[in-house]
């Protein structure tokens, strides 16, 4: 009796999954954690008006949604200002990576992104055969230049670029990105990756005729709109790389009730500009309670801070382990140097209560294991 003949590609892959969520560790450590403040999540939750949305839509889930994902399409291109023809819906910018890679990247194709940035890009990228050219960060950057020069040099086929980053929180001006399209080469498509720009400041976001060919930006539900668990992302892009989604997505992938809830939180505009005072203040708090710990809390342009623990990557995991033994789920960059740092979500008065209550003694018993 014999199993699966798997192909050699998918049989030399790890079977490791990029992140391990924190319902692992949960149960691994026998306890719940007090403040959930790691995986980046909106713990303010989604509009009440997305929330009414979906509980009335779950009445209807022995329908399949929508395959064309029509009214929520329509009303991103009208928030956007372009045409429906340049939207594609998927499940989360995680599907929709994993749908452009599988559209774009054969076994042995180039592809280029910085050491250390997003890995579930690198993850699909790797199932797929694609070989991955990495470009180190600069001053804990991203470095546009950097990664289109190394594109032109591999002959990449995509080039991957978060603005805001994930996991420094660090971001480039408008001006920067637009340069940076018009860099890119010949048979290269830029991936613009901006699952957190409800978060960055004025002048963050680029001016990108749609109808470019060489970049497709994602956004997402996830974030801004506090909507991670229903899985709601979208793109812009070239009408004809929008169409050719077609040729490979799951056409059934959307569900009902996050079409639904995601097409409301979309109308309540006025709930987005509270919850990006909230973050506001949640990321100050992360600041001062760094500073009150002797630790530096870098700028960000998201919904969470890179926390620069002094020392090493060693040192930053042992204190990030600490923290998770008294309660506090956090997680951190992956590459030397930023893996300096620990990466804190925004959160509740009594998520930032919690963390400040914690972090000395995690700072403490990183020290005494370091000594």
């Amino acid at each position: 009796m014999t199993g699966p003949r798997y192909p050699a590609l998918i049989d030399a892959l790890p079977s490791t999954v990029p992140f391990v969520g924190p319902e692992v560790q949960e149960r691994a450590r026998g306890a719940g954690f007090d403040a959930r403040l790691g995986a980046n999540e909106l713990v303010f939750g989604p509009s009440p008006r997305a929330i009414a949305a979906m509980q009335q839509a779950a009445g209807d889930l022995w329908m399949y949604a929508d395959p064309t994902n029509h009214d929520l399409r329509t009303a991103l291109a009208t928030h956007h200002g372009v045409a429906a023809e340049h939207i594609i819906i998927g499940e989360g910018i995680d599907g929709l990576l994993g749908y452009l890679t599988r559209l774009l990247v054969e076994p042995g194709d180039a592809v280029v992104t910085s050491d250390g940035a997003y890995p579930t890009f690198n993850y699909h990228v790797a199932g797929y055969g694609g070989v991955l050219h990495k470009v180190p960060y600069t001053g804990d950057h991203e470095d546009p230049e950097a990664l289109l020069a190394k594109a032109s040099d591999v002959g990449a086929k995509l080039v991957y670029l978060a603005n805001p980053d994930n996991p420094m929180g660090t971001w480039h001006g408008a001006e920067a990105v637009e340069r940076a399209v018009q860099s890119v080469p010949d048979g290269t498509l830029l991936v613009l990756d901006e699952a957190y720009i409800e978060f960055a400041p004025d002048g963050t976001a680029p001016d990108i005729d749609p109808a470019d060919p060489r970049v497709i930006r994602f956004r997402t539900f996830s974030k801004g709109y506090g909507m991670a668990g229903a899985r709601v992302g979208y793109g812009i892009g070239a009408a004809a790389l929008v169409q050719a989604f077609d040729k490979i997505r799951n056409h059934f992938g959307m569900n009902r009730a996050a079409q639904a809830g995601a097409l409301a939180a979309l109308q309540d505009q006025v709930y987005l500009r509270e919850v990006q005072t909230k973050v506001a203040e949640g990321k100050a708090r992360i600041a001062q309670i760094a500073a009150d710990n002797g630790l530096a809390a870098l700028p960000s342009a998201t919904n969470f801070v890179a926390v620069d623990c002094g020392a090493d990557g060693d040192f930053a995991r042992s204190v990030l382990a600490a923290l998770v033994a008294e309660g506090i789920f956090v997680r951190m960059p992956f590459v030397a140097p930023q893996d300096r740092c620990i990466r804190i979500s925004a959160g509740r008065p009594e998520d930032m209560a919690a963390l400040a209550e914690a972090l000395p003694k995690a700072i403490e018993t990183a020290r005494r294991t370091s000594d």
